[in-house]
């Protein structure tokens, strides 16, 4: 990007350049074209002219991405801290009236995130990973799943039976697997489809009563049946598959974490 500025001196045209470009002095390229000449009685007067280029880098793109679509929705007075990670960057972002926008589950965050990732690696198709947050919002959501993660796993030991969380997105069900991992008695997997994919915490212990209530049933209908005036028998085209079952009737083989170590083979 180069671009042509003019001012009364060559530090204010340098100033006008960054502001335009919405970086720091430091990230330009300045050409002094003509400096400023003050003339003789007012005549002759001429303003300082020079030419600056800009490259953008992909933090470059995603912060002024981020600051251009979050000025639109009206947050005011947008600033983000940039760290560098491995394979990105993680963006720290903060603003006026930017925290009753990003919600209970950080839909805002995760959208920004997302948005900002596919611009960039439009432009470099490159991989480069781009992580955001928002006044520790991300911590504060993991801890909150880590604590319901313990909760159903508690709860599926003692009854025996799997539980499904809600549909989550693949940064949270991870969160969940990790804090699954770490319980004994229970492991976890992911089934069904995106956005709708959840997280299955099942007992590796699970309880047989479900058998004998079965048979407990079956010797009461046969003694109905041999009895007077009969029985109803059941049909045999009858579909006994629960909704749990028919809902997730194709599992992926990925999903089990049982024998496949953390995370290996499992599809976020």
């Amino acid at each position: 990007m180069k671009q042509t500025f003019t001012a009364s001196t060559v530090e204010e045209a340098r100033a006008l350049a960054a502001k335009e470009f919405g970086v720091s002095e430091e990230k330009i390229t300045f050409t002094v074209i003509e400096e400023p000449k003050k003339g003789i009685f007012g005549l002759g007067k001429n303003e300082a002219k020079i030419e600056a280029e800009y490259t953008e880098t992909k933090t470059d793109i995603a912060v002024n991405y981020i600051k251009r679509v979050l000025t639109a929705m009206g947050v005011a007075d947008v600033s983000i801290e940039v760290t560098e990670i491995e394979n990105g960057i993680a963006l720290e972002i903060n603003g006026e009236g930017l925290e009753p926008l990003i919600g209970n589950k950080g839909e805002l965050l995760d959208s920004l995130q997302y948005l900002a990732s596919l611009v960039c690696n439009k432009v470099d198709r490159e991989y480069f990973r781009i992580t955001t947050d928002c006044k520790g919002f991300r911590e504060r959501r993991k801890k909150q799943l880590e604590r319901l993660a313990e909760k159903i796993a508690n709860n599926v030991k003692k009854s025996g039976r799997s539980s499904a969380l809600e549909p989550m997105n693949p940064y949270e069900r991870r969160i969940i697997h990790a804090a699954v991992s770490e319980i004994e008695g229970v492991t976890s997997q992911s089934k069904g489809e995106e956005p709708y994919r959840k997280v299955i915490i099942s007992s590796t212990n699970p309880r047989r009563g479900g058998d004998r209530r079965n048979n407990r049933n079956n010797k009461r209908g046969g003694n109905r049946r041999n009895g007077r005036g009969g029985g109803r028998s059941q049909s045999k085209g009858f579909d006994f598959t629960t909704s749990f079952e028919k809902e997730y009737k194709k599992p992926k083989p990925e999903d089990s974490m049982l024998g496949s170590g953390l995370y290996s083979k499992i599809e976020f």
